[in-house]
């Protein structure tokens, strides 16, 4: 009589099997479907906040943990404000339009329509 083989244990998923963000500091994005854009000046490999705070998006919008959540000074037609949001809720804005929130100035630097993080250290 044969003995069963034993199954491959699982690997457990590391920080290097992170996927890469598909935006990066610097950039302007625009949500999917909500009025606003906005630039990015952090990323989250992975969901990095409260689960109170997921919780509140509505269950049939509510977005992944297990991708790329961004930091963004964003705007919308009234306000500026801080968001936090997801990957799948991004998009490139490429409408060239300079953005007035009040912390572009502090954190970025603009040269020929692209946005430089003036607290990232370039190499």
């Amino acid at each position: 009589m044969k003995t069963p083989k034993k199954a491959a244990p699982r690997k457990k998923k590391v920080a290097s099997e992170f996927r890469l963000a598909k935006y990066s500091i610097g950039d302007v994005v625009k949500h999917r479907h909500h009025p606003f854009r906005g630039i990015i000046f952090d990323v989250d490999p992975v969901f990095n906040s409260t689960e109170e705070w997921w919780l509140s998006i509505p269950e049939d919008r509510r977005p992944r943990k297990d991708q790329p959540f961004y930091h963004l000074l964003a705007e919308n037609e009234k306000t500026e404000y801080i968001a936090y949001v997801s990957e799948q809720n991004l998009l490139p804005d490429e409408s060239g339009v300079p953005l007035r929130h009040p912390q572009v100035g502090e954190l970025f630097t603009q040269k020929d329509g692209q946005y430089r993080a003036n607290y990232v250290q370039q190499h």
